[in-house]
């Protein structure tokens, strides 16, 4: 592929790790943000029963308030799923969301660090994550992370938002920022600065041990890393 000049590229800013604090959960899960991100979810869900995994333990690393998992769970009853992620509170809301969803059966919810995950090699048959590999401080490892707990025949999906060149960056922030507003939008512009372009994706896949994977890109605002299933597996015992 044609490699970018690097003068054409702005300059990626790293963003924290953790979104903890109180007033940037409550952005998050207001009723505006939380109908245009449902939105955006439900394609991620969408691509990730595409990849041939519809029953059997599922993995969903920086779940966030759980949403990805909890309509997984609606449109594949035969998937145990478990999402992770860093910060407590979001653990809490996400565990409250099963719960009123009914679903606190099929899917349990736990902190955990996507550098580190607490899981043994091989323990899941499809592995997600989705808008968190712009917040990790140490993103190969991630990859390889989430290639170690997944199954050699399993599938990954991880997608993440795709940083413009610096020419394009203001048009781009201002058009698919235009759906939030106040502090949402400025954890946006962070999110949007703090990812990554096409080919540091591919750079990083190419690095990482994440085998018979490949990038993608979703019309102009994300990007991400694929490997569909060679098999379909029945489902393993509860982790």
């Amino acid at each position: 592929m044609l490699t970018v000049p690097s003068w054409f590229n702005r300059v990626r800013i790293p963003e924290p790790e953790v979104m903890d604090r109180d007033e940037e959960i409550t952005a998050y899960i207001s009723s505006t943000t939380e109908s245009y991100l449902g939105q955006i979810d439900k394609t991620f869900v969408e691509q990730a029963l595409r990849l041939g995994i519809l029953e059997g333990n599922a993995l969903d690393v920086g779940t966030g308030s759980g949403q990805i998992p909890i309509d997984l769970a609606t449109k594949a009853p035969g998937l145990y799923l478990i999402g992770v992620d860093l910060s407590s509170s979001m653990i809490a809301r996400a565990k409250k969301s099963a719960e009123q969803a009914g679903l606190a059966n099929k899917i349990y919810f736990q902190l955990g660090d996507a550098k580190c995950l607490p899981f043994g090699d091989h323990s899941f048959n499809m592995v997600l994550c989705n808008s968190l590999l712009h917040h990790t401080a140490d993103p190969l490892a991630t990859l390889n992370e989430l290639s170690r707990v997944c199954m050699p025949q399993g599938a990954i999906l991880l997608r993440d938002l795709r940083r413009p060149s610096r020419f394009l960056f203001p048009f781009h922030a201002w058009w698919f920022g235009r759906h939030y507003s106040g502090l949402m939008n400025q954890l946006y512009l962070q999110s949007l600065g703090a990812s990554y372009t096409q080919d540091e994706l591919e750079e990083l896949l190419l690095h990482s041990h994440l085998s018979g994977a490949k990038v993608f890109q979703t019309g102009r605002t994300h990007i991400g890393i694929q490997r569909s299933a060679k098999i379909t597996y029945t489902r393993a015992s509860q982790l």
